[in-house]
């Protein structure tokens, strides 16, 4: 089963792929928000698909939104594959690096991606994004964590290194919040269908590979990380993490960061694939 939506920005509608056949959501739900999934959302589609109950849709030519409506909040976990913080220059971390980014830059998996004015470099992360049902809190047990997961979905989780690095102030987020900065999607696959800690991640930038391991080499795994940012923050329903990215980003030095005209193609195993054009900066107003 995955949940996906579709239309213009601003105007998605919901809907499910199920067995090759696609359906619509709105008798369901206005949308695929946190209030949706904390209210057993999913297994309401399950059981609507089982009784024969949605309406047929035909999305063939929309353009696909990002899988969830108006996050509250993206999370995110900096150098959580070893190799990713070796090419980084940095050591693997004791415990995990995290930081946040404004939920505004979160488009859907095809949607141009807009370098911000002055950009020197840009960069591409594939990542597994965990969507949250509901809020754990102070858990310490990682048995428990992927009970509090809706599913998960392909990121990208763009950065502009120097304004994260270099002009940061010791802090990531201006490197990390430009507009279009987090395509999402094309689809949110329900918690219980996939096991995070064995996915094949890829990237490619005009065709060419860039990234490919597996949320196998994570440093820290989904539920470790669930159960950490509990003791840390207040994670709601919607709720996105990002879990990070593995070695072969435009940081590394191999290979040169992104340029007006380039395309970035990314995939995860079971989750769809994205590509993005990457396009200048736009004008005010």
């Amino acid at each position: 089963m995955e949940l996906f939506r579709f239309g213009a920005p601003g105007k998605e509608r919901p809907a499910v792929r199920h067995e090759g056949r696609e359906y619509d959501l709105t008798r369901l739900t206005a949308d695929l928000d946190g209030s949706f999934f904390e209210t057993d959302g999913i297994e309401r589609v399950a059981a609507a698909l089982a009784a024969g109950t949605l309406d047929p849709v035909d999305t063939a030519g929309q353009r696909i939104g990002a899988p969830i409506a108006r996050p509250p909040a993206v999370v995110c976990i900096g150098m959580n594959y070893a190799a990713h913080a070796t090419e980084s220059g940095a050591a693997p971390p004791q415990y995990p690096v995290v930081f946040l980014k404004h939920p505004g830059c979160v488009v859907g998996p095809d949607d141009d991606v807009v370098l911000p004015l002055g950009s020197t470099k840009t960069d591409w992360e594939v990542e597994l994004a965990v969507v949250m049902k509901r809020t754990p809190r102070h858990l310490t047990d990682p048995a428990d964590a992927l009970d509090y997961v809706a599913g998960y979905a392909l990121a990208n989780d763009l950065s502009e290194r120097a304004f994260q690095i270099e002009v940061s102030g010791g802090q990531w987020s201006k490197g990390k919040c430009a507009e279009t900065f987090n395509p999402l999607g094309p689809v949110l696959r329900p918690a219980s269908e996939l096991d995070p800690g064995r996915l094949r991640l890829r990237s490619w930038v005009n065709g060419e590979p860039r990234q490919d391991s597996s949320t196998a080499d994570m440093i820290f795994s989904v539920p470790e990380l669930i159960v950490h940012l509990s003791q840390h923050m207040l994670l709601m329903p919607g709720d996105v993490v990002n879990t990070g990215t593995p070695e072969g980003v435009a940081l590394s030095g191999r290979f040169p960061y992104l340029r007006v005209g380039d395309v970035v193609a990314l995939e995860i195993e079971g989750l769809g694939r994205q590509e993005q054009t990457v396009v200048g900066h736009r004008a005010a107003g």
